[in-house]
């Protein structure tokens, strides 16, 4: 996966593009959706993990997937983001692919990955899922573009309120690196030239649980049609802080704040967590052909919560 594209503003002349584990950018070389040199730098970057005395983490950008999600310490620690690591692509591909690769991928929107059809992120006028196959589209219809965004890691990252340094800035959020889904021409809110250096995560709290869970519609090697990481802190019987995470329903990763406006302080149990998936679809507005993803978000949010409750 590319670590950065080169630059963020449309243009027909193809531009570099960093390479690291190349795993997305080799198969969009391969169909001509990218055509710009490329900068390697796999040898170059950070790829440790490295924990400070009060537990919290960084995590070089140039780290592999499998790394992730095979530390016995990350998945003490941060439990929903090794889960969702372990659950990416295939053996093959998180042995090279990198974090900072899977946070900066582009769209996996059909349309987009055709060399020969213009989109908005191909410096077109139209997004052409919107009124054509949108099927594996949003159910939360943000900006322009259509297509989900296919980082799972951005997602758990999300849940896990980390933050980002580049090669120009740092303390960066999730959202401030990919946007609040109005980007039309983009995947993320990288400069020219900005390469993802590194990810940290604030220690985990005192007895906080964490969970991953995915939708997706075969068993193995898919992109997720919903993805949730949950995170909770339950003291007493009741949910003393919650954090819901969902990909595959918008342009960017999405947190459920209703959802967890929903269950803060109240007693954990079913009947909490059944109106917490209720509110987890508040203010969707789906796609013609994505509606059935409501359901899916609500069933993701009853049954990582009811597995984090037990």
């Amino acid at each position: 996966m590319s670590v950065a594209v080169m630059t963020a503003e449309p243009t027909a002349k193809p531009t570099p593009e960093f390479r690291a584990g190349g795993t997305d950018l080799s198969e969009r070389r391969r169909s001509g959706v990218s055509q710009g040199l490329l900068i390697d730098i796999s040898a170059t970057g950070d790829k440790a993990i490295t924990w400070a005395a009060d537990g919290s983490a960084k995590i070089g950008a140039l780290t592999t997937i499998a790394s992730i999600a095979t530390d016995a310490r990350i998945a003490a620690a941060y439990p929903g983001m090794a889960a969702g690591a372990q659950g990416l692509a295939t053996p093959q591909v998180r042995q090279v692919a990198t974090l900072g690769g899977n946070l900066a991928q582009r769209s996996r929107c059909w349309y987009f990955r055709r060399a020969d059809i213009d989109c908005l992120k191909k410096s077109g006028s139209t997004c052409p899922a919107r009124s054509g196959n949108h099927l594996y589209g949003v159910a939360f219809d943000l900006g322009p573009c259509v297509a989900p965004h296919p980082s799972t890691m951005a997602a758990a990252l999300l849940a896990y309120d980390a933050t980002i340094t580049t090669s120009q800035r740092s303390g960066l959020s999730i959202a401030d690196l990919l946007g609040d889904g109005s980007l039309a021409h983009a995947d993320h809110a990288l400069a020219a030239g900005e390469m993802i250096k590194s990810i940290a995560l604030p220690a985990p709290l005192e007895g906080e649980r964490a969970s991953y869970k995915r939708a997706i519609s075969r068993s193995h090697a898919e992109w997720p049609l919903v993805e949730l990481c949950a995170r909770v802190v339950i003291a007493d019987g009741k949910f003393l802080l919650v954090r819901l995470a969902a990909g595959g329903i918008a342009p960017v990763p999405l947190r459920l704040t209703a959802a967890e406006v929903a269950l803060n302080g109240k007693i954990a149990n079913a009947a909490s967590i059944a109106d917490a998936a209720k509110a987890a679809t508040s203010g969707a507005k789906p796609l013609p052909m994505a509606e059935y993803k409501l359901d899916l978000l609500q069933g993701l949010v009853r049954d990582v919560l009811e597995r984090l409750v037990d």
